[in-house]
């Protein structure tokens, strides 16, 4: 029984101790919302940053992903650029993962093919839920959406991150930062030197550049996605707006065609261009129509909403003229893709960025001839890429004064590891289009599907950086490559190697030991590189197979490039590297080559490119054997 004096001092301890308690449980629940800790921090839900969050977290590592707004994939979704350029036959990684989802998505890939501009494409909103998919399966990934980043500082164990989302401040320390930024932001606030406009033909060596710098971007683009309202969707007119700018977007009896140096196509084709499927257009034109230059790259968050509201503006003008000029009134904004309210992107598309200045940066002349230049940066690839090199000066005042750099003709390629370190930030790694290349080169790594593997591979060498508790530039190339040839990716642009192919690995393996040259060209629009694993071995690939292997240890030459002979040839080169310890772990392991070669041939044929790599990698395994460094120049025992 409980007396009236006992009810009463545990009322008193109650009044006492409850408010105690309350006080506790919010400071407790204030610090589960303003501390975070993670190893990974990928800063920007952009194109690249979502790859990036989802390859370090695929490896067990603990990572956060932040982004501003509201949806993921940057570009791809909430810049409403959904019409994938480049990489249709080259499915590398998590770009080959977003595709097969589209795929899935839609029911078949000719689906996607509903417009001429793609051989993907899908509405906006779509892509982002496919990321939003992707992202809420990873069990060490935390998605910060809505969250605006502050401050960053760097201390002893790696940064400390400030942020809010507009109630709460919060405070988030990680070991490795990724920027994922749309331009480049936190690289500039942390002090990563960097680049922007156009390079000097002298910087680089690069004959198509300007003679001179300067400070010119590409133009960015406010897209549009529209539809058929089967009724009148003619929008008030613009401010400033005047046709005489839109005449030459297509086929135009009032187009001045001495004024423009590109082909003019019919008016329906700006609306089959970017077709979406489920009907809808994307409005994405380069000839005359809502492009917008301007440099905002440095500008202030004010200014910037400022200009890119002038961007908008743009489009809309362009819209009104396509509605009273061409005649298609019934096609209006198409409602509800974006969650805005005037139903226009959330964010521009920006063609370019800062460029940073990082351990390599990947020059024209790095892809049009990868074999002869001083550095084998080709050898250090973690993306491959095949679009054109294509720039958007159009809308620039002094437009006729730049460089013609519209799909100048090269090889498909490869972006060098080194791209995405900065020389003198540790801790820290760039994806997203602010890697080290030339304003030349980012006219074609810009591309989605380049940019993808570009995150995939940031993510990838910041969580083994985690794991092996080392800094990003100490990373082994060839260890991050085996990771991604894991993964599905791609080291190099080999059209006539698939992934389903069981030698892909073993080609992409030598190929980038350089031992055998891949054949590179441009043709038309495309731009394509070889293998040719059924090719004969020729006179000049062995020769410069041994220019290679020579790097290294010494070795003799083959009687002939007859199959008998090669076999021989191989045969001792087992016996020197393995006696001599040179293949780590293989002293004992003596490989019957006769089993790789078919018998019946083997005094007849002359030995096959496939078969050649094949052998090279069995029998000596020089990916792993001659190890190399972020400049791809063999790093001797």
């Amino acid at each position: 029984m409980i007396t009236f004096k006992k009810y009463y001092n545990l009322k008193n301890i109650k009044r006492i101790v409850t408010p105690f308690f309350l006080i506790l449980l919010l400071l407790i629940y204030s610090c589960q919302r303003t501390d975070i800790e993670t190893e990974v921090l990928v800063i920007g839900g952009s194109t690249s940053g979502v790859a990036a969050a989802l390859s370090s977290a695929r490896q067990g590592v603990s990572t956060v992903l932040i982004e501003e707004g509201p949806w993921l994939g940057g570009m791809l979704t909430a810049a409403g650029v959904s019409g994938v350029d480049g990489n249709t036959k080259l499915p590398s990684g998590i770009w080959g993962e977003f595709r097969d989802s589209l795929i899935q998505r839609y029911g078949s890939e000719k689906a996607l093919q509903s417009g001429w501009v793609s051989n993907h494409l899908f509405e906006p909103h779509v892509g982002n839920q496919i990321f939003q998919n992707m992202v809420k399966g990873e069990l060490f990934l935390r998605t910060l959406l809505g969250k605006k980043i502050t401050a960053i500082e760097k201390h002893e164990k790696g940064w400390k991150v400030k942020l809010n989302d507009q109630k709460y401040d919060y405070t988030l320390n990680a070991k490795i930062v990724v920027d994922a930024t749309e331009m480049g932001d936190i690289a500039a606030k942390v002090g990563v030197p960097y680049e922007i406009g156009m390079d000097s033909r002298y910087t680089y060596g690069e004959d198509i550049a300007p003679k001179k710098e300067n400070d010119v971007i590409q133009d960015l683009t406010y897209v549009m996605i529209l539809e058929d309202f089967g009724s009148d969707k003619t929008i008030e007119k613009p401010v400033d707006y005047d046709p005489y700018n839109f005449y030459c977007s297509s086929e135009s009896n009032n187009c001045i065609k001495e004024s423009i140096n590109r082909v003019l196509w019919p008016k329906d084709s700006l609306l089959s261009y970017g077709r979406l499927p489920n009907g809808k257009v994307m409005i994405n034109w380069p000839i005359n129509g809502n492009d917008y230059y301007v440099n905002a790259i440095e500008q202030s968050f004010e200014e910037r909403k400022k200009s890119f509201e002038k961007a908008k503006q743009k489009s809309l003008q362009f819209l009104y003229y396509l509605q009273t000029e061409l005649g298609f009134n019934t096609y209006g904004l198409s409602e509800g893709e974006f969650p805005t309210e005037d139903n226009l992107p959330l964010i521009p598309y920006h063609r370019e960025s800062r460029r940073i200045r990082g351990l390599t940066t990947l020059t024209v002349n790095h892809i049009a001839q990868p074999y002869d230049q001083d550095l084998p940066l080709y050898r250090t690839g973690i993306a491959v890429g095949d679009y054109p090199v294509d720039h958007h000066h159009a809308s620039h005042p002094r437009a006729e004064e730049l460089p013609e750099l519209h799909f100048y003709p090269v090889p498909s390629y490869n972006v060098p590891m080194g791209c995405l370190l900065p020389k003198k930030i540790k801790n820290f790694i760039v994806a997203e289009k602010s890697i080290s290349v030339t304003n030349i080169v980012n006219g074609s790594t810009r591309l989605q599907p380049v940019v993808l593997q570009i995150g995939q591979a940031a993510g990838l060498m910041a969580a083994i950086s985690i794991k092996e508790n080392i800094q990003p530039a100490q990373l082994s190339v060839r260890k991050v490559q085996t990771q991604l040839l894991k993964e599905g990716g791609y080291l190099l642009p080999y059209l006539d190697v698939p992934k389903d192919d069981p030698n892909f690995k073993v080609y992409q393996r030598i190929g980038a030991t350089g031992i055998i040259k891949g054949i590179g060209m441009n043709v038309g629009w495309e731009n394509q590189t070889w293998f040719f694993p059924d090719k004969n071995l020729s006179q000049d690939d062995m020769e410069h197979a041994l220019l290679v292997l020579r790097q290294i240890k010494y070795v003799g030459s083959p009687k002939s490039l007859k199959n008998s002979d090669m076999i021989e040839w191989f045969e001792s080169l087992q016996v020197n590297f393995i006696s001599k310890k040179v293949v780590s772990g293989r002293e004992n392991e003596i490989i019957n080559i006769s089993k790789i070669v078919d018998k019946k041939i083997i005094n007849f044929e002359v030995m096959k490119r496939g078969v050649f790599a094949k052998l090279l990698d069995v029998i000596l395994d020089p990916f792993h054997l001659f190890p190399i460094d972020t400049n791809g120049k063999f790093i001797k025992h």
